[in-house]
């Protein structure tokens, strides 16, 4: 086999990522470990958080278990030679990094990768033009300041034009102005801020889509003095195929959905099972940064490199088509801590999951939290359904929408790949089997989110036959109680009063 003319790039050179703690930064960060054995250093940007200083947070995130493919055969210390990581934050002026590291970090990055951002959809204009608007801009001006930069590779999202339906990799004009955009937020305060917010966003659906889409702008404006390419990715789920099949530590999207559904608590899931959803696993998503990384840099690119790395248009995926599986996976690969017999079923309506969830999620979450309490234990189903149908009002609009992300970038970046390059960072997504893809998403869930490993496998099945028994008589004792409140209410005999039971089952059926 040919050598590999990306690793070939990356070889000997130094790192500088933000959001290196995030899902697709790890996901980054061992790849180029477990590919790129001879990089240089490599610059993880990290802010301390809740109590813990950078480096106890970086000792967090060797522990992780994507890493434990490369930890078979190294040490920690030999795996992680020449990982550094670097006090600082994208929302303070200068990354709040000290002189002494921006020194350090000018004289020798060659490639950044910035991935931080504010994903949350809740977040204020205040907080996202920040993080996402300035954040990026000064990880630009640090790019301007390095002596021997190659390239600036930007992730972005796919959503960033979300009030297109059609959308090309290309950059869309702005909607606004950066400088008065950032003026306002800077002058209102967050009632005047948030009163003014729906006037600033026009059709963008929220504060986080406006300032990522203001974000590819100011990559844009370095285009002429340094390679730079965006990437953006749709809703990143599990790895497909490494270093583990289902490897996720996102619980957003369809693996948050599996995460609570094996528990038995998240019963009921609002979506258009026909509509096509943009899908995208986190190993393609690095891929597609390492690949158009090297692609800009190698061809000295004096324009932006936008890439799509989405399925909607190359592989789309619908619900319709796991519907009738995704509760074998469930039973295939139950939990040994689920609280209930688990069952999923898709509603067509944000309207119809909200009646639903109040007889299928809050009355067993007031009862469940109430014998939690009684036992002495932290009561958290309530808040957690409440959490569930706060998102579901922002996310409502990406629920039911369907998009078509072009990929053709993208698939000549793929076919511009030497065939070696081509099987160690797939781009072409054309062959991935969504069937295979969830049962291993659903084992993901189960040993990353869940935290149970497989060797328990046979206790929680045990206990998942036990919980259809216990879910089977509950049924027959509600339906039974259903039938003789009934005939008592209207003087009916028993027997005379049995349609009650279908009628009621069927009604039941509906929610």
């Amino acid at each position: 086999m040919s050598s590999s003319e990306i690793v070939s790039f990356y070889t000997g050179k130094n790192f500088f990522i933000t959001g290196s703690s995030g899902f697709v930064g790890i996901c980054l960060l061992e790849k180029i470990l477990r590919v790129i054995p001879n990089h240089g250093q490599i610059y993880l940007l990290l802010r301390p958080k809740k109590g813990k200083d950078i480096n106890e947070r970086l000792e967090e995130i060797k522990k992780n278990q994507i890493f434990e493919k490369l930890l078979a055969n190294k040490s920690v210390e030999d795996v992680f030679r020449g990982v550094q990581a670097v006090a600082g934050d994208v929302g303070q002026e200068n990354l709040g990094i000290s002189p002494e590291d921006r020194r350090l970090l000018v004289d020798n990055v060659n490639v950044i990768i910035h991935s931080a951002a504010t994903l949350d959809f809740g977040d204020t204009l205040k907080t996202t033009v920040n993080i996402n608007l300035l954040g990026t801009r000064r990880v630009t001006q640090l790019a301007k300041d390095c002596k021997q930069l190659k390239v600036l590779v930007h992730v972005s999202s796919a959503y960033v034009n979300s009030y297109r339906l059609d959308c090309e990799e290309i950059i869309y004009d702005k909607p606004c102005d950066s400088e008065e955009l950032i003026s306002l937020v800077g002058k209102l305060n967050e009632a005047e801020l948030e009163k003014k917010t729906p006037e600033i966003l026009k059709d963008h659906p929220n504060t986080y889509t406006i300032t990522k889409h203001l974000a590819e702008h100011e990559i844009k404006n370095c285009e002429t003095i340094f390679p730079c390419t965006i990437v953006r990715p749709s809703m990143i789920i599990g790895a497909w195929k490494e270093p583990i099949p289902g490897w996720t530590i996102s619980k957003n999207g369809p693996q948050g959905f599996l995460m609570g559904a094996a528990k038995g608590v998240i019963r009921r899931l609002p979506v258009g099972k026909s509509l096509i959803y943009d899908y995208i696993p986190v190993d393609v998503v690095v891929n597609n940064l390492l690949a158009a990384g090297y692609s800009a840099a190698n061809h000295q690119a004096k324009q932006v490199e936008v890439y799509h790395c989405t399925s909607s248009t190359r592989n789309p995926f619908s619900w319709i088509l796991i519907e009738d599986r995704i509760n074998n996976y469930l039973h295939e690969y139950p939990l040994k801590s689920a609280v209930w017999y688990p069952y999923l079923k898709f509603l067509p309506s944000v309207t119809w999951y909200k009646i639903s969830a109040f007889f299928v999620h809050i009355l067993p979450a007031i009862l469940l939290d109430f014998v939690t309490r009684v036992a002495g234990g932290r009561p958290i189903l309530m808040k957690l359904h409440r959490n569930v149908n706060t998102s579901l009002d922002r996310l409502e609009k990406f629920i039911f929408t369907e998009w078509k992300f072009h990929a053709n970038k993208t698939m000549e970046l793929h076919k511009s790949l030497s065939k070696t390059d081509q099987d160690m960072f797939i781009l072409d997504i054309t062959h991935l089997v969504w069937l295979d893809y969830f049962k291993d998403l659903a084992v993901g869930a189960r040993v990353y989110l869940n935290r149970e490993p497989l060797k328990n496998l046979a206790g929680a099945k045990t206990k998942d036959n036990i919980l259809m028994i216990l879910h089977l008589a509950m049924q027959a004792a509600l339906f039974s109680l259903i039938w003789y409140l009934f005939a008592c209410i209207f003087g009916m005999k028993m027997s005379s009063s049995a349609f009650v039971v279908p009628i009621g089952y069927f009604i039941f059926s509906l929610l």
